[in-house]
């Protein structure tokens, strides 16, 4: 009879552990720069620690907007830093977090369309379109990411500025909801091409359809991306959190040209032009 209890109990423990590890299933929000890099993290991340996680990729300041709110996010991965810090100045992530990555801007198109611009005038197709719109041959539209929202949005007006593209693109200008939304956008039939995430351009899912030069970092802001706990997270979320920080991790998100302030660009073996 004891035997018996002891199995019953013993069975008991067994399944409420399965349960509650079922349950700290956390829902992270990442930039939307991160789908392809941060997927296949979590999927290593599984691998080592048989841990599930919840994503939702969009804009970073639509993301800081819900969680000052009070969304059920227990991690928040950032394209812009200043999101983070905000929402720490608010109380509602544990601390300022930590930096996870530098991004990089790049020009996209799709393959065997139009030539490529040489990385010394990576927005020559920007004019081109300008000009053919001007014509009237058609209108090429120019794809990237709201800049109300989406720091890569920022960072595309901050390039076209510099270039001195950005009032001549206003009738060509389609907007993404998010920077991935924008890469989307970039490869369809009516593009001439987009201003998006080097991250996104790299993943093998668009890099075999398209081409790509990379902006120079001087022509906008530093993207500097930051993440942090936000107040109540489980010990997944907080795994998670410290296994980004290790070196199997950096090693996935330098695959996708993520590096961190101080380390050297991440080497390419895709035929990326890096100015």
């Amino acid at each position: 009879m004891r035997s018996r209890c002891v199995a019953w109990l013993l069975g008991l423990v067994l399944l409420l552990s399965a349960t509650l590890a079922k349950a700290d299933v956390p829902t992270v929000a990442a930039a939307s720069d991160l789908q392809f890099a941060l997927t296949e993290a979590a999927e290593r991340f599984h691998d080592d620690t048989g841990r599930e996680l919840r994503f939702n990729f969009g804009s970073s300041g639509n993301f800081r907007r819900q969680i000052a709110q009070g969304a059920p996010f227990e991690l928040y991965l950032s394209a812009d830093e200043a999101y983070v810090l905000a929402l720490h100045e608010e109380g509602r992530t544990e601390d300022e977090g930590a930096i996870y990555a530098i991004g990089r801007l790049a020009w996209m198109q799709r393959s065997g369309r139009n030539h490529l611009p040489e990385e010394e005038d990576p927005l020559a197709a920007v004019r081109e379109a300008i000009a053919a719109h001007g014509t009237g041959q058609g209108r090429p539209r120019i794809a990237l990411a709201n800049p109300e929202h989406a720091p890569y949005g920022v960072a595309a007006k901050q390039a076209l500025e510099h270039a001195g593209l950005w009032e001549e693109t206003a009738s060509l200008r389609i907007l993404g909801e998010n920077v991935s939304q924008a890469a989307q956008f970039a490869l369809t039939s009516d593009a001439r091409g987009g201003l998006v995430a080097w991250s996104l351009a790299l993943a093998p899912a668009l890099a075999e359809r398209s081409d790509h030069v990379l902006i120079p970092e001087a022509w906008h802001a530093p993207l500097v991306q930051r993440m942090a706990l936000v107040k109540g997270a489980g010990e997944t979320a907080r795994a998670f959190y410290a296994w980004l920080q290790e070196e199997t991790a950096r090693t996935i998100l330098a695959g996708y040209g993520f590096r961190l302030p101080g380390e050297d660009r991440p080497p390419s073996d895709k035929g990326v032009i890096t100015p």
